[in-house]
């Protein structure tokens, strides 16, 4: 990265300053890991900082929401994380939101009724 600023006075000749600053670590290439901005010291220097990268949430597998509770971290911090702060306290916490689970269990114990209710016509049919 080459920063050049221009100061000097207008006049007899006009003074040109080329600050050149260049990456600090091994990558050498404008990659999307690589993304940096020049900063100036208190010391006048300038000098670059990395940028880190921007951190999605985490989402519902069902409904695709983000999750509500849970650190909008990079996944390496994410695994260095204990468990109570990756999910909360409830099934499917940390994976689903709530109101995904609550559709879940309602629709399954819709469905053993309905089972429930097939098995009873069926003996009253039978019976009669």
């Amino acid at each position: 990265a080459v920063v050049s600023t221009q100061s000097g006075h207008y006049g007899r000749g006009t003074i040109m300053v080329l600050n050149r600053v260049t990456y600090r670590r091994r990558l050498s290439y404008n990659t999307k890991s690589n993304k940096t901005h020049v900063t100036k010291t208190p010391g006048g220097k300038l000098v670059i900082h990395y940028a880190t990268k921007k951190t999605q949430i985490s989402k519902c597998g069902d409904c695709k929401l983000g999750l509500r509770g849970i650190p909008a971290v990079r996944p390496v911090k994410l695994a260095s994380l204990s468990r109570r702060v990756k999910k909360v306290n409830r099934v499917y916490g940390g994976s689903k939101c709530g109101k995904c689970v609550r559709s879940r269990i309602i629709r399954a114990f819709l469905i053993e009724e309905q089972k429930i209710v097939a098995k009873v016509l069926k003996a009253q049919a039978a019976k009669s």
